[in-house]
């Protein structure tokens, strides 16, 4: 939706993936939006040198989060939170929910 603006679909994907999850590693995204890992580092490098958002190392996984001193942060989050309003619903509910713990062994589904 916003390619025309953004030069690219995975460049929208990333920012609306770290958007929505506070954070994100360039696997996660790639497996998310089964789109190759490579296309997402690419856009990461450009997200993160044009100080859009920045990498901190977690042990060996580099983990994206906006940068709190982009000068436009605030006018991309409300562009990109008005974007997610046209996206369909079920696409949504994934991105919003993140389960970062296991599953209990003996817990029924």
């Amino acid at each position: 939706m916003l390619e025309v603006l953004l030069g690219s679909s995975n460049k929208e994907k990333i920012l609306l993936y770290i958007l929505c999850r506070e954070s994100g590693y360039a696997r996660e995204m790639a497996d998310f939006f089964n789109i190759s890992l490579t296309a997402v580092l690419k856009q990461l490098k450009r997200l993160e040198d044009g100080n859009v958002l920045y990498a901190q190392m977690q042990g060996r996984t580099k983990v994206y989060r906006y940068n709190l001193r982009y000068p436009f942060l605030k006018e991309l989050k409300l562009l990109l939170q008005k974007t997610l309003e046209f996206y369909p619903e079920d696409i949504v509910k994934k991105l919003k929910y993140s389960r970062k713990r296991p599953r209990r062994n003996d817990k029924p589904l």
